[in-house]
């Protein structure tokens, strides 16, 4: 099932460039091979829920340096995330770049599929050079997609991708990689971490920082501009970086190195970890703050983004299993929420021609659906149950008030209130405010676009109606979290229903 996984995408971008002459025959090879991929990726979700982790070693380089995959819960979670919602983009992409008359399609989808291969290679990295291996490929697979309408802002925020991601993995990712080979002995991730007694002091305080400085994919300030300059993308490919791939790689990236790597416990009994806490805190806010000055729409869910990917990083900061459980649970939640936003931002660009948030009075009259599921989406990303964004913040809220952290729940309360600021006026704006005058013709877009954004919309609603096996995996490494370098449970730690 693990050679599958890697083996669908990668066949499918093989196959496209077969059928560029065929449109329809290149997209439904498109669609066939996002389903397939999320229906293998489904076997392994019983064997991984019963407590099982699948392994599959595939080559030693040389002695220490070894490309394995191995599915824990963390890398299921994101797996399923990522497969499932290529299914949604697949279609949407149709309606989208059909409707744009866009140029170079076929090289589009292969470059998609590409980059969802590299995205189960990270998910199911079964170590830290495996992981690293497929974080590069990850860059340039996505980088074609970036520059893809080829214009001179294109090829500028195309540089720009290139030189932060690339740059600050060979330069601090790659350093931090191979401090830990050599002073743990291994790669390998591991519940409990493997750093524990091998690296302390100041050293474990600098070593975190490499990881997340280097994981620039993450986007935690400073290393975060990267982002709202990739918004000149088509919007298939703003939803790839901001809800399937890209920036989930990222904090997936620091949450697993922290869970396993490092290990919870080592971080949470040292004291040259807490600035973490501090420097997520204040990209949360300052992102927020950002977000309330963007005029254009996705300019302001890309802000929106890197506010939001570090509510995880401030759960995982947190160093306790509850947080954890709530880090795990709002990527998920993000994923799902923010690919929605930007579904409709591009709808809203084909059906009204319209970019910036202050020319869409009235939108939501002519475009009901796009715009009702734009509400649904901010409601999430603002917290508001019953959407799954609640849920993530719900729990690192109480986690927080459970160690007393209180510059978290300020962080966590404001940034709420920020939210909300800068989510609602854009939908009181759609739908209470009269139509602008001399506007053109404004109408819902292409069928495959406004399907895929009532889906995911739909999808919203239903994780937090019934998180089943997202929460559940989030519980389980939540559990993880909660092992020492020992390997025993340093807290009473129930996995069956402990936070129902």
């Amino acid at each position: 099932m693990i050679t599958l996984i890697m083996l669908i995408p990668a066949a499918t971008a093989v196959l496209l460039p077969l059928f560029a002459g065929r449109p329809n025959v290149r997209e439904g090879t498109t669609l066939l091979g996002a389903v397939l991929l999320f229906a293998t990726v489904l076997q392994l979700m019983p064997l991984v829920l019963a407590g099982e982790t699948p392994e599959l070693p595939v080559w030693t380089v040389i002695p220490g340096l070894t490309i394995a995959f191995s599915v824990e819960p963390l890398g299921m979670l994101f797996a399923a995330i990522a497969s499932g919602l290529w299914i949604l983009n697949s279609i949407y992409s149709i309606g989208y770049m059909r409707a744009e008359q866009a140029h170079r399609q076929t090289l589009f989808y292969v470059c998609f599929a590409l980059a969802l291969a590299a995205t189960m290679g990270i998910a199911l990295a079964g170590n830290l050079f495996t992981l690293f291996l497929f974080y590069e490929l990850l860059t340039f697979t996505t980088w074609p997609l970036v520059t893809h309408r080829a214009t001179r802002e294109a090829r500028d925020a195309g540089r720009l991708y290139l030189l932060m991601l690339f740059g600050a993995s060979t330069m601090l990712l790659l350093p931090a990689i191979a401090w830990t080979g050599l002073a743990a002995g291994t790669l390998d991730f591991t519940p409990g971490g493997i750093l524990a007694g091998n690296v302390g002091g100041i050293g474990l305080g600098i070593l975190l920082a490499l990881y997340v400085f280097g994981t620039a994919k993450a986007a935690v300030m400073p290393v975060h501009f990267w982002l709202p300059a990739a918004m000149v993308a088509p919007t298939p490919v703003s939803a790839l970086l901001h809800a399937v791939a890209v920036v989930k790689a990222g904090v997936f990236t620091i949450l697993k190195v922290i869970v396993y790597i490092f290990g919870a416990e080592t971080l949470a009994a040292s004291d040259r970890a807490n600035w973490l806490v501090v420097v997520a805190g204040i990209t949360v806010i300052a992102a927020s703050l950002i977000a309330l000055r963007q005029d254009n729409l996705k300019r302001r869910l890309a802000y929106s983004t890197i506010s939001q990917l570090s509510y995880v990083i401030l759960g995982a900061a947190l160093f306790t299993p509850l947080a954890i459980l709530g880090a795990a649970l709002h990527i998920a939640a993000h994923a799902v929420s923010k690919i929605t936003l930007f579904f409709a931002a591009g709808s809203v660009h084909v059906g009204a021609h319209v970019d910036d948030i202050s020319r869409m009075d009235g939108i939501g009259r002519r475009m009901p659906f796009t715009m009702g599921a734009f509400t649904i989406g901010s409601l999430s990303m603002i917290g508001v149950p019953p959407t799954a964004g609640f849920l993530g913040k719900w729990f690192i809220l109480i986690a927080a008030l459970q160690v007393k952290e209180w510059f978290v729940v300020a962080v966590i309360v404001v940034s709420t209130l920020l939210n909300a600021g800068y989510f609602l006026p854009i939908v009181y704006r759609a739908f209470a405010r009269a139509p602008a005058k001399g506007e053109g013709r404004i109408a819902e877009s292409p069928w495959p676009m406004v399907a895929s954004l009532v889906i995911t919309a739909a999808v919203t609603v239903f994780l937090f109606v019934w998180p089943g096996a997202p929460f559940q995996l989030a519980e389980m490494l939540a559990g993880n979290a909660a092992i020492d370098a020992s390997g025993s449970s340093v807290v009473e730690f129930p996995l069956e229903g402990g936070f129902r």
